[in-house]
């Protein structure tokens, strides 16, 4: 089984965003995931991991069938076309973008700030004819644990609303009745042409006045025209010019819209390996994810979104280099200590159910390149540096040099023994060649000894890279002494240390192509990626630590698409591309993974990892044929 209990695939499901919280909903019209205010936040509905009774929130039209679903145009506003025995409907969901709306205060409490409320709304209409809407909710706090005390009651206005509360947590509905049903409410509500129903679902303290209902139809259009005007006009090819548009979406839907941190994706435990134990929480802000996420943004115009990254990585790793680690919060918390869930059986029985992510305690090696790369990127776009900048990069350079000796986990966060990893040494060399770049052609200071002691370890990571990374047969090695080989040695061309026609980066993508490129497979229930094949990220059974096994992961393949254009090889990056888009849903949203034998996605969902790469991977190829 590759579902949750009411039969959704990873891939049959929508996200919804406002840039702070998350919801993910179901072709079928099941919001089976929604975390507010915030993306870490405990989540409100929680059947992706469990069952209907650990939260849900269905609205569907009786009898029906879905006909059709898109984004409106340059949106993450979802629009759902339904067929009923009697009539078509049209259902508009959508997270407001705050901040753009008025909530009034009234007797009975002190006013919610806008800022501390978080709202989903779902509005119907029919379109022709007539149609019966039914909606199911069951509202569940901490993961599906908490049963809320429900009631009617009062919003600030004084108008009726749906009321659930527990502990500090309130959640306000206002809309067309639902009745109890047991632990749950129901509701019935018979629309003909031309009529609509309206319901917002609003999270808010409950020791607060509940807000009011905003305008749908006048909040609708600002957040619309929010998000079509931030993105702009994306100059790439036409045939790739929707997938890139929503690739972008989703990296802003990513985004917090308050702090400026990019998160990995919109859930956890999500299963790399169905069954399996390879279940991580991906809801915070990788250093690694989010950097190559601002050179994504960088590219294709959107500094606003890097100069806010840059921000909350100022505050994220201030106070001691000793203390970095690899990921925070959104809000640049440190305390992700990872636990489980027993209570929930986890998407597909996939077990356990994580939240948090103990990998946050690792040094990855690599990080800090990633990020010094990044703010390259940015001056060399013309953003100044700010007056904590350029030392809070000093401050990481002292780091890696601190640590220039000390082994680590890699990119894939291995939970094996420490070993010195050719992609993150050749990271560890990219930090040193970034902060040089920035003193001796950007007119960065820095004391002229250390200056000295930063191209001496570049040189010396050069000959060493080159020396013990590299194997018998000319390929560049997952690690030093290793004869396994790596996706991630991918990325070595882009920090420069290597061109990508270099021979060792030729007799990698050989090896890769031989050893961890999958397929063909029989039948045709992985349709293209069955018979091309994708690239896995390494061979599970090496230092990765762990139990089971794993699909390929698609930001590798794009990768792959990257290298090939680099090459002269724009028919095997075309086709490989054209594999790679196969992957994605209707929407043009991208898991981590994708299972080729069983043509469905895997992993957490949707992926910033896997949305940049499709970016970067169009961007190569546009290069490559200019």
């Amino acid at each position: 089984m590759s579902h949750t209990a009411s039969g959704a695939r990873i891939e049959d499901h929508a996200l919804l965003s406002d840039q702070r919280g998350a919801a993910l909903v179901t072709r079928e019209g099941d919001v089976d995931w929604l975390c507010l205010p915030r993306f870490d936040d405990e989540a409100l509905f929680a059947s992706l991991l469990g069952r209907p009774e650990h939260g849900r929130w269905s609205l569907r039209i009786a009898g029906g069938e879905v006909h059709s679903r898109r984004y409106l145009p340059g949106t993450m506003i979802l629009e759902t076309t339904w067929r009923g025995p009697a009539g078509t409907a049209t259902v508009t969901e959508l997270m407001p973008l705050r901040g753009t709306d008025s909530h009034g205060g009234g007797a009975g409490g002190v006013a919610t700030d806008p800022d501390d409320c978080a709202q989903l709304i779902r509005s119907v209409v029919c379109t022709s004819g007539e149609v019966e809407v039914l909606s199911e909710m069951r509202i569940r706090f901490e993961y599906g644990r908490g049963t809320p005390w429900m009631r009617r009651g009062r919003d600030a206005a004084g108008q009726e609303v749906l009321l659930a509360v527990a502990g500090g947590d309130g959640v306000c509905l206002h809309g067309p009745a639902l009745r109890a049903d047991g632990r749950l409410h129901r509701g019935e509500h018979v629309l003909r042409e031309g009529g609509r129903a309206d319901w917002v679902l609003t999270r808010f303290p409950s020791w607060e006045a509940p807000p009011t209902a905003p305008d749908v139809p006048a909040i609708t259009a600002r957040t619309s025209a929010q998000w079509s005007g931030w993105l702009g006009k994306v100059q790439v090819a036409k045939e790739y010019a929707g997938p890139v548009e929503r690739a972008l979406l989703v990296l802003r839907a990513l985004t917090h819209r308050g702090t400026g941190g990019i998160i990995a994706a919109a859930t956890t435990s999500l299963p790399e390996d169905f069954g399996g134990v390879r279940n991580w929480d991906y809801r915070y802000c990788w250093l690694r994810d989010a950097a190559l996420s601002l050179e994504v943004l960088l590219a294709h115009g959107h500094v606003d979104a890097a100069v806010s990254w840059r921000e909350w990585l100022l505050r994220a790793v201030a106070g001691d280099p000793e203390d970095l680690q690899i990921m925070y919060t959104v809000s640049g918390d440190r305390n992700l200590v990872e636990r489980e869930l027993p209570h929930l059986p986890g998407f597909a029985g996939s077990a356990p159910v994580r939240i948090g992510n103990g990998a946050a305690a690792q040094y990855q090696a690599d990080v800090v390149g990633e990020v010094m790369i990044a703010l390259a990127a940015m001056r060399d776009a013309g953003v100044a540096e700010s007056a904590w900048s350029w030392p809070l990069q000093r401050a990481l350079v002292r780091f890696t040099v601190a640590h220039v000796d000390t082994p680590d986990q890699g990119i894939w966060e291995m939970r094996g023994e420490p070993a010195f990893f050719t992609h993150g040494r050749a990271m560890v060399w990219a930090t040193f060649d970034r902060a040089i770049t920035a003193v001796e052609r950007d007119g960065c200071p820095a004391d002229p000894a250390e200056l000295e002691t930063w191209r001496s370890l570049r040189e010396r990571l050069r000959a060493e890279i080159l020396e013990r990374g590299v194997g018998p047969d000319g390929a560049f090695t997952q690690s030093y002494g290793s004869t396994e080989v790596d996706a991630s040695a991918l990325q070595i061309p882009g920090t420069g240390l290597v061109a990508a026609d270099d021979p060792r980066m030729l007799a990698t993508v050989a090896r890769l192509e031989a050893e961890l490129m999958t397929g063909p497979t029989a039948g045709p229930a992985g349709g293209a990626a069955a018979e091309r094949g994708l690239l896995l990220r390494y061979r599970t059974r090496g230092q990765d630590g762990l139990p089971g096994d794993e699909h390929p992961f698609l930001v590798c393949s794009f990768w792959l698409v990257e290298q090939y254009a680099a090459t002269g090889r724009t028919k095997d990056a075309e086709r490989l591309l054209e594999t790679l888009l196969a992957c994605g849903n209707d929407l043009d949203l991208f898991a981590e993974e994708y299972d080729v034998t069983a043509g469905r996605m895997a992993g957490n969902f949707p992926q910033a990892f896997s949305h940049l790469g499709l970016v970067r991977a169009v961007d190569a190829l546009a290069a490559a044929c200019a």
